[in-house]
């Protein structure tokens, strides 16, 4: 006999974790389907100073080891695989991997997001060359060594904080002439004797042939360019949805994001999405969690509703 699922979970990230825990404590019968690493792009932050609670000297890894033993604990079931095709319409929705079908009574989509390419030219070539989307994982590589950050945000001022512990010397490369981050990460950056800024710029081109040696920035209200010698280039210039498996099947904005109600719905019944992937203001992981929950809780009252 077939086995269905009261839930089904795409993702192993913060959100997806708070759902298989809500899920399982809930006495659903949950599986939960990651493809990669647990813990998302948690895994990739070196300090959590925002997330209630978090013990001290508290890292993603950490956090996301403990959401993982914890949804373990009331009963969560994992895999590891990574879905191709999914038919979601039918009251029983079948989820295909190359080896595996699963089938289950509510799907939750927490599949997140990727970091999102600057665009400028040699970017793809030297990624991992000396390009990085990832301080925490690549910050020692550039110990005493000069290095850029290109963005605004709050993900490139943490991150360009934290490569100071590192590098000789960090400068952020920022198109606009002010910071989007917010105010306190401003603040310690501004403070940092390390980190220098350049405004109203933006990366033409990657310079170097086997490894990076430098940037070319161009000036946008001057259309000056001018080389900047660095060792090191970490792009944080925003997400991109990762959303390709559920295209034309759950309604979209125009990003790629998925389209919910403050209750985790998709347009599709007993399709739920939660964290990165939904269109929303916020992501950070306390959002995701609070999506994770809300999504394996409708879904819960989903199945009772429906129940024969």
């Amino acid at each position: 006999m077939l086995h269905i699922y009261d839930s089904i979970i795409i993702g192993g990230g913060p959100a997806g974790l708070s759902a298989g825990l809500y899920a399982a404590r809930s006495k659903m019968d949950t599986l939960l389907i990651e493809r990669a690493k647990y813990g998302g792009q948690i895994t990739t932050t070196d300090e959590l100073e925002n997330y209630p609670g978090s013990i001290e000297n508290c890292t993603g890894t950490s956090l996301s080891e403990r959401m993982k033993n914890q949804a373990l604990d009331f009963g969560v079931k994992f895999a590891k695989d990574e879905i191709l095709d999914v038919d979601i319409e039918g009251i029983i929705k079948v989820l295909k991997s190359k080896k595996n079908v699963y089938r289950a009574r509510t799907i939750i989509i927490a599949t997140g997001a990727n970091p999102r390419l600057s665009g400028f030219k040699n970017e793809k070539e030297l990624r991992g060359r000396g390009i990085s989307y990832c301080a925490t994982c690549d910050a020692d590589f550039f110990t005493d060594l000069d290095v850029a950050v290109v963005g605004g945000g709050d993900s490139a001022i943490t991150e360009a904080i934290y490569l100071t512990k590192f590098a000789e010397s960090v400068t952020v490369i920022h198109r606009r002439d002010a910071l989007r981050a917010t105010k306190s990460l401003q603040d310690r950056a501004f403070h940092n004797p390390k980190i220098k800024f350049i405004w109203n710029s933006i990366v033409e081109g990657a310079l170097g042939d086997e490894i990076l040696e430098g940037l070319l920035i161009k000036n946008k209200i001057t259309g000056e360019t001018r080389n900047l010698k660095v060792d090191g280039c970490f792009v944080f210039v925003g997400y991109e949805p990762i959303s390709q498996l559920f295209q034309g099947k759950v309604t979209m904005d125009e990003k790629g994001y998925i389209v919910t109600d403050e209750d985790m719905r998709t347009n599709i019944s007993g399709v739920f999405a939660a964290g990165d992937i939904r269109k929303k203001s916020l992501r950070q992981v306390i959002t995701a969690a609070a999506d994770g929950a809300i999504a394996a809780t409708t879904a819960e009252n989903y199945i009772e509703e429906n129940k024969n």
